[in-house]
């Protein structure tokens, strides 16, 4: 990466509830192998696809990674393209 340039990471509101609501629905699962219980493996896994659907429409409502001003469009990255000698 060049000096001046940003990644994004995920370190937004959105990707740290997500991955947080996820985390809770992996823990509740992994107990519940510990318990034999049926129900609540299926309730765990439920609450980490939650996680995921909650990430995305927070990302989708603004909360998320914003389109970074370093990345070119195609018909910039054509106009700057050095053919080979």
């Amino acid at each position: 990466m060049s000096a001046g340039t940003k990644a994004a990471s995920g370190h937004t509101v959105a990707a740290w509830t997500g991955v947080t609501i996820s985390f809770i629905g992996f823990a509740i699962a992994g107990v519940a192998m510990i318990l034999p219980s049926v129900l609540l493996v299926w309730g765990g896994l439920a609450v980490v696809v939650l996680g995921g659907v909650v990430g995305k429409a927070m990302a989708m409502a603004g909360m998320g990674a914003q389109p970074s001003a370093y990345v070119y469009t195609p018909e910039e990255q054509a106009a700057l393209a050095v053919s080979p000698a």
